[in-house]
C-alpha cells in the first residue's frame, strides 16, 4: 500500500513538472526600483511595514534619502477603518466591515513613472458583544492581512513598470 502511494506521488510530481508548473516566487523589480525611497507621512503603519518587507524580499535596497534613491514611491494615503454593516434586533452591532485604502505614485528623476493609483480592500466580520477583546484582536488581524495583501498588489504593479 505504501509503495502504491509513493508511485502516485511520484507520478503526480512528474505530471506537474511536465506541464510547466512552477511556484510563482517573488516579483522581479525593474532597474529603476533598485534603490527606492518610501515616502509617507507615517512609517509605523501595517502597510508601510509590509511594503518595506516585500521590497526587500524582491531584492530592493531601500534608500534612506530621496536624493540618492533611484525612484521615490509616494504613499499619499494610507488609511484604515471600519464601518457598521448590520444591526441585530436588540440594536447591537452584528457585523462590521474593515477597509484599507492606499494611494501611491512613483517618480524618478523628476518624471512620473506611475500616476497616482488608489486601491481599497475590504473584509467583513461578525461582532459579538460578549467577546469584545477577541473581536478587537480579529479586527486588528484583518487590518494586518489587508495591509499585506495591498503590499502584494502594489509590488506587482511596480514590477510591471
Amino acid at each position: 500500500m505504501r509503495q502504491l502511494l509513493l508511485c502516485f506521488a511520484i507520478g503526480g510530481m512528474a505530471l506537474m513538472s511536465g506541464c510547466g508548473f512552477q511556484l510563482r516566487g517573488q516579483a522581479a523589480l525593474p532597474a529603476a526600483l533598485a534603490t527606492p525611497y518610501l515616502e509617507t507621512s507615517d512609517r509605523y503603519t501595517p502597510l508601510y511595514a509590509a511594503l518595506e518587507a516585500r521590497l526587500r524580499a524582491a531584492g530592493a535596497r531601500l534608500s534612506a534619502d530621496p536624493a540618492t534613491a533611484s525612484a521615490v514611491i509616494h504613499l499619499s494615503r494610507d488609511e484604515t477603518g471600519r464601518e457598521l454593516l448590520s444591526v441585530s434586533a436588540r440594536n447591537t452591532p452584528g457585523e462590521f466591515e474593515v477597509y484599507y485604502t492606499v494611494e501611491y505614485s512613483v517618480s524618478a528623476g523628476g518624471s512620473e513613472l506611475l500616476a497616482r493609483q488608489r486601491v481599497t480592500l475590504t473584509r467583513d466580520f461578525g461582532y459579538d458583544e460578549t467577546a469584545v477583546l477577541a473581536k478587537e484582536h480579529e479586527e486588528q488581524s484583518l487590518r494586518v492581512a489587508l495591509a499585506d495583501e495591498l503590499a502584494g498588489l502594489v509590488l506587482r504593479r511596480l514590477a510591471a513598470l
